[in-house]
């Protein structure tokens, strides 16, 4: 009997089997099914937290940017700009300069002045005092304004020297401003006259600039990403300061291009050098003598190069340092000149400008400098004989030397001496010059 039930159990435990094995798959396919669903909730979750992170970040950096702006200034931090809203700062200037011959009959043959080319003021007496105002717009622009408050024959005279909104948020490394600004030619220009080592321009600057030029316009830059620095840029202005005497209604009546390529030597040492082009259109653009001025009608071009070079052991300026700085221009201009008895002359004459200097601080707060300008032109002819539009006899040049003492990068104390061979007469001229700056106070450029 045992072995008829043997068989039998195997029998019913076969029938039994198949059941719980589907019963087995069916549960697998469930456990498979809520997995997944958990899965598609967990990622569901993660995403809606990175969103919310997202915006929470956001929201935390408006409320810094917002909060930054209006921090009130918090005294013993005038060097910084967040302090302010605007940052704003005053830089005050005077000088005692002393002439042995008379400054009011000076002029440099064959280059009448204009602009607010010319010599410092005789006396006792304030310079230029420039009001700065900056801050950021917004996280795309921001704002520059420079009042130059001044007093010319007795009277006290704002001028606007600049006023500019900047784009800081383009790609690839551009930028641009627009407004009115000094423009970016040559090496001094756009620096402004309380950041000069001596305390006037070289002469290719008072010749063929007026000074200093700004205007109104447009600049676009480029910096190239590259290890060695490559800026580009250009201009377009509207041409209503000399050497630009264009018709404002025009719209443009100046174009410049320029390049600036520099770097690191070493950790002791770094230059820069450029190149920068400036064509402007004059409409009875006046130059010499106020009373009788000479009028000239066409094209000007101003070419110009530069190389500076600057040394401080390990990098450290505060120490010691040495600047040797040079730049060339040629001007050609070709047009026609209305002279003081009312006829007009062609006029097509090249000139030539350049000048070198040598800046030493060989301790801490004291500096000495040394400077050579010199300028050439050709003869533009028998018609001009008697003029001031005349060639020299010889080339006009300067030599100056000074020696200041800064306390701090805010005040500064100068005296210069200058042996002037530009003049009707060889001059001798002394000067004292003071700088003191006070409020917000950016960096200078390189």
């Amino acid at each position: 009997m045992r072995r008829n039930l043997f068989p039998g159990a195997l029998v019913a435990l076969s029938l039994f089997v198949p059941p719980v094995a589907v019963a087995d798959e069916a549960e697998i396919e469930s456990l498979r099914l809520a997995i997944e669903e958990l899965r598609a909730d967990y990622d569901q979750r993660i995403s809606d937290l990175e969103r919310r992170l997202a915006i929470a970040e956001q929201n935390a950096a408006a409320a810094d940017y917002m909060a930054e702006q209006a921090m009130p200034a918090v005294v013993g931090e005038a060097s910084n700009p967040a302090a302010f809203n605007p940052a704003i700062g005053v830089i005050l200037q005077g000088q005692a300069w002393n002439y042995a011959r008379d400054p009011g009959e000076y002029s440099v043959q064959g280059f009448p002045y204009g602009g607010e080319a010319g010599l410092i003021g005789e006396g006792v007496g304030l310079a230029e005092t420039e009001i700065i105002m900056n801050a950021n717009v917004d996280d795309k622009f921001t704002g520059w304004l420079t009042a130059a408050l001044a007093i010319e024959d007795g009277e006290s005279i704002v001028e606007i020297e600049e006023a500019w909104v900047e784009a800081t948020a383009l790609p690839a490394g551009f930028g641009a401003k627009f407004g009115r600004f000094f423009s970016g030619i040559g090496y001094l220009n756009s620096k402004h006259s309380h950041s000069w080592d001596f305390a006037d321009q070289p002469l290719p600057y008072q010749a063929f600039l007026g000074g200093q030029y700004f205007d109104d316009g447009l600049q676009l830059r480029w910096l190239a990403p590259t290890d060695l620095y490559m800026e580009f840029g250009g201009e377009a202005m509207q041409g209503g300061r000399y050497p630009a005497a264009a018709d404002s209604r025009d719209g443009i009546g100046a174009y410049t291009l320029f390049v600036n390529i520099g770097g690191d030597v070493s950790a002791n040492s770094s230059w820069l050098a450029g190149a920068s082009w400036l064509d402007a259109d004059a409409i009875d653009r006046p130059s010499g003598d106020e009373d009788e001025p000479l009028f000239f009608t066409g094209d000007s071009n101003l070419a110009g190069v530069q190389f500076v070079w600057k040394w401080a052991p390990q990098g450290n300026w505060k120490q010691r340092n040495l600047v040797v700085q040079t730049e060339f221009f040629q001007r050609h201009e070709d047009g026609t000149y209305q002279l003081s008895d009312t006829s007009v002359a062609p006029y097509d004459v090249r000139q030539d400008g350049w000048y070198v200097q040598s800046v030493y601080q060989p301790i801490p707060r004291w500096r000495f400098g040394a400077r050579y300008d010199q300028l050439s032109t050709e003869n533009p002819g028998p018609l001009f004989d008697g003029t001031l539009l005349a060639a020299p006899a010889d080339d006009p040049r300067r030599f100056s030397v000074m020696m200041d003492w800064s306390n701090s990068e805010f005040s500064r104390l100068r005296l210069q001496y200058t042996r002037d061979e530009a003049g009707p007469a060889n001059d001798n001229q002394w000067g004292l010059q003071y700088i003191y700056s006070i409020g917000a106070h950016g960096a200078h450029t390189f």
